[in-house]
Formats: structure tokens, C-alpha cells, sequence
């Protein structure tokens, strides 16, 4: 990079730039302003050199356009985060009732209230940039996610409609671009995150846990790999809403994400070895069908799709609608 910056011809610096991120150099096209210029000068007998300058633009990259990379981009920036969809029916192969069955003894449900198998789901995540450096390599960002499971369809005794579950998530992100490259493969995102996520309840539905998350990612073309790793905050023996939850939910995932021709198509799988026990996620995001709006099918087995169910195990798929994919 320091060589490449240290060349004064501008198209031979742009060139050395293109040989290191592994581009292919393409003489760009006379303007046509410029290229009638030269007609008119040759016709008058003159020879004219002109000077083609690329147009501005991005770097093509996902992860420096998702994270705000650019040297360009906005300095105070926010911007969707995790998929923001809305799925207007999520089914489940196997519904957990067992954490609302004391709320049923206790009276607090009516008696007879049955859960349907059947239910929507939301989920709204954005984040906002707090501080970056002058040329954008270093931020400072602040996120929020919150997803919901709504019993839209349930409409049985005193629980009309309830919110099975929701789960809040904020996030603090220390993110940088490593900007190092292997052949075709560049490592685009390197973030550290602290993570507290929670269902906001009390008593028997209480869920709860703190994390630190360190997050890389690295990409090629239209393809997108994001490796993720955490550690539990500990927490004390009567504080504790969760104590196992890292043996469900695992201790880290892998998250592969593929574009084409407007549509991606997204795999994830997270798990703790020494249990045997995760979960694996497939998504499919079309192109866009009204406005923003595109098209979204969402594929889940395994344990902890929402932190009520963090210990149970089912299947589920969803169709709906998303702004976006998680990049």
C-alpha cells in the first residue's frame, strides 16, 4: 500500500492499486466531450493527449459498504444492521408451552389457553456510528436489534394475541478493516462487541446473558464469509436466569452469505462442540419486488431461535418480507 501511495503518475498508482486488491484494470472510456474535443483539434491538425479520470465511486466491497468503510462515507452514520423482516406466518414443528405452564397454575392464563403452532415474527435491527477515523478504517458503533414472536392468529381465552416472546438486544462495536488479502479472498471486518441480550420479563420467563463478541469477516466477489466468536459473561448463582444457556446456544457461529443477480442466499450454523447441541439457519432473499421491500423465506433447526426457547429443540419456516440481508 505505501509503495502503491508513493507513485506520482496518477494511472500508474491506480494501476499498482488494481494489481494489489487482485482487480482487473480496464481503460476507462473518453468522455464525450472530451473525445469531440480531440476530433476538432485533429481535424485542425493538432495532436491533443487527453486524460481519462475514473468516476468516483466505491470499492465494491459488502463489508465497506455495510460498515461504512468508504473514505467517503458519512462520519455520523446509521444504517440497517440484522435483517429487519416480517414474516406473516412462522410455523414450528414442535411448540414449547413448558416455560408458560406455571403462568397456567398460577392462573395468570386462563385455563384451556392454547398456543398456536402457527404465529408471525418481526424483527427490527439498525446501528448508528458514534466516532470513525478521517479515513474510515476505525468506528465506534452503537446497535440495536429486537425480535418478536406474536401470536397473531391466537385469538383463545384470556390470551388474545399475546407476544409469545420478545427479545432486546443492544450492542456496543469497536469495528476496523484489516484490509489484507490472500489470492481472491480479502479481510474486510474485524469488530469487537460487547452483547447483552434479554426478554425483558421476570420470574419463571426471565432470560438474560452478557457477551463478548469478536466478529471477522472476509469476502470475494459476490460471496461473504462472517466468523463469529464469544465468551459469557459470568454472572452470580442467584442472578442467573440462564446458567446452561451456553450449552444450547454454543460459543460461536459461521455465517455464509452469496448474491446474485439481486437476490442472496444466506446459511449460518452456531454450536458448542463439547454438547453437540446448535442450530442451523437458511434464508433466501429475493430482489426487490415493491420498492425496498423483497421477498424472504427463513429455514430454522436447533436449539435457541429466541432466547425462551434456548433449551428447545424445533424446526420452524417463515415467509414474509425484509428490507435486507445482514449485508
Amino acid at each position: 500500500m505505501a509503495a502503491c501511495a508513493a507513485i506520482a503518475a496518477d494511472a500508474d498508482r491506480l494501476a499498482c492499486f488494481d494489481r494489489l486488491s487482485g482487480r482487473t484494470a480496464t481503460a476507462p472510456a473518453a468522455r464525450p466531450d472530451a473525445q469531440a474535443a480531440a476530433n476538432t483539434s485533429a481535424a485542425a491538425g493538432q495532436t491533443t493527449t487527453v486524460v481519462a479520470t475514473p468516476e468516483a465511486g466505491g470499492s465494491g466491497s459488502m463489508y465497506d459498504k455495510a460498515w461504512g468503510f468508504e473514505p467517503g462515507s458519512t462520519r455520523y452514520d446509521i444504517s440497517l444492521y440484522a435483517p429487519n423482516y416480517f414474516l406473516f406466518g412462522r410455523y414450528t414443528t414442535d411448540l414449547n408451552t413448558a416455560p408458560f405452564d406455571p403462568l397456567v397454575n398460577g392462573g395468570l392464563i386462563e385455563p384451556g389457553t392454547q398456543l398456536d403452532s402457527t404465529e408471525a415474527a418481526f424483527q427490527l435491527s439498525f446501528k448508528f456510528r458514534l466516532w470513525t477515523t478521517d479515513d474510515r478504517r476505525w468506528g465506534v458503533w452503537a446497535a440495536y436489534t429486537q425480535q418478536s414472536q406474536w401470536q397473531l392468529y391466537n385469538d383463545s381465552g384470556n390470551a388474545s394475541r399475546p407476544f409469545r416472546e420478545t427479545n432486546y438486544m443492544p450492542e456496543l462495536i469497536l469495528s476496523t478493516k484489516p484490509g489484507l488479502q490472500w489470492g481472491g479472498l480479502q479481510w474486510n471486518l474485524l469488530n469487537l462487541a460487547f452483547n447483552h441480550q434479554s426478554n425483558g420479563r421476570s420470574d419463571q420467563l426471565s432470560r438474560s446473558w452478557n457477551r463478548l463478541i469478536v466478529s471477522a469477516g472476509i469476502e470475494q466477489g459476490n460471496l461473504a464469509l462472517l466468523g463469529r466468536l464469544w465468551w459469557r459473561i459470568p454472572e452470580s448463582a442467584d442472578t442467573d436466569d440462564n446458567p446452561t444457556i451456553s450449552d444450547y446456544y454454543g460459543w460461536g457461529d459461521l455465517s455464509l452469505l452469496y448474491k446474485w443477480r439481486g437476490q442472496s442466499f444466506a446459511a449460518t450454523i452456531r454450536g458448542n462442540p463439547s454438547t453437540g447441541k446448535g442450530a442451523g439457519q437458511l434464508s433466501y432473499t429475493s430482489a426487490p419486488l415493491l420498492g425496498p421491500l423483497r421477498g424472504y423465506v427463513k429455514l430454522f433447526s436447533g436449539y435457541g431461535e429466541s432466547l425462551i426457547d434456548y433449551n428447545w429443540n424445533q424446526s420452524t419456516i417463515g415467509i414474509g418480507i425484509t428490507l435486507n440481508d445482514w449485508l
